[in-house]
């Protein structure tokens, strides 16, 4: 007998999905900052037992989109809803959950098993906790709750034993040798796009969109090419700073980051263009892979 299945967080955003994601895989493959909206694409990490397979997926923060690039962001949410086995949905013991927004709704009536992971514990008292806890059971009476810290690890096995016992009969999906369903250049662009959240404040982050343009791996080093796109002249000088220093210091961190990731030595040229509007721009979307 062998169990498999798509096991989908979803959330609002900053509550720790990707730091949960990263938890539940034993690898970094989301990018974590404080920031909203880090997670932009559905990313699947595969973690591969004797006799299972769990096909995590993270997903965008829910939110009420604003441009084409959130109605994109929005669309991974539903079809993670859609075809998931299991549904973990991320709150943590700050959080006030709207009982009136619709995808809470869908999860309080899904016909999928539902596990409400309740997460940052660590950060409040043992009497307050059981508090929190108490009124998430009552708002979602048909799912099991889990209080877990995801940056420390804090109750993470028990909830992956409890996912296992709960995945349906089925052959693997992927191959077992499998990580991800994302590509090397994907992941490149998304380390980069990190150290971009970490360096710049305000509306920069959000403006940018990374394209890896070559990727050229050798013996002992990988050849990376990449540009960074952004909407306006004016954001294009601030990525680049004084004399190049903040583009200089987002490659240094970055390379640091993919030789970590691939075990090997990188080179890393970065190059930034204006491309106006593009979150607003199918074809763009299109291309970056949005849509």
């Amino acid at each position: 007998m062998h169990k498999a299945g798509f096991v989908n967080i979803i959330g609002n955003p900053n509550v720790g999905k990707s730091t949960l994601m990263n938890a539940l895989v034993g690898e970094k493959l989301s990018i974590i900052t404080s920031k909203a909206q880090t997670t932009r694409h559905r990313i699947m990490g595969i973690v591969n037992g004797e006799g299972y397979q769990i096909v995590f997926s993270d997903t965008p923060g829910i939110l009420d989109p604003k441009y084409k690039l959130q109605e994109a962001m929005r669309k991974f949410i539903g079809t993670a809803m859609n075809d998931a086995d299991i549904i973990l949905f991320v709150t943590d013991v700050f959080e006030k959950v709207d009982l009136e927004h619709d995808y809470i709704k869908r999860i309080q009536t899904s016909k999928v098993p539902v596990i409400i992971v309740l997460n940052k514990v660590d950060l409040i008292e043992q009497l307050r906790l059981e508090q929190v806890s108490d009124k998430i059971i009552k708002m979602f009476p048909n799912a099991l709750v889990y209080p877990i810290s995801a940056l420390h690890n804090f109750n993470v096995d028990v909830l992956i034993k409890k996912i296992t016992e709960m995945l349906p009969e089925n052959p693997p999906y992927f191959d077992k040798e499998e990580l991800t369903d994302k590509s090397e250049r994907f992941f490149v662009s998304e380390i980069i796009r990190e150290k971009i959240l970490l360096n710049y404040d305000k509306e920069i982050p959000y403006s940018v969109e990374v394209v890896v343009e070559a990727f050229k791996e050798e013996e002992t080093i990988i050849r990376i090419s990449a540009i960074i796109y952004v909407m306006r002249d004016s954001q294009k000088g601030i990525i680049i700073g004084h004399q190049g220093k903040m583009l200089k210091k987002v490659g240094t961190e970055a390379r640091k980051d993919m030789e970590t990731f691939f075990g090997k030595k990188v080179f890393l040229e970065t190059f930034v263009k204006v491309n106006k509007e593009w979150r607003d721009d199918e074809k763009k979307l299109s291309q970056f892979g949005y849509v």
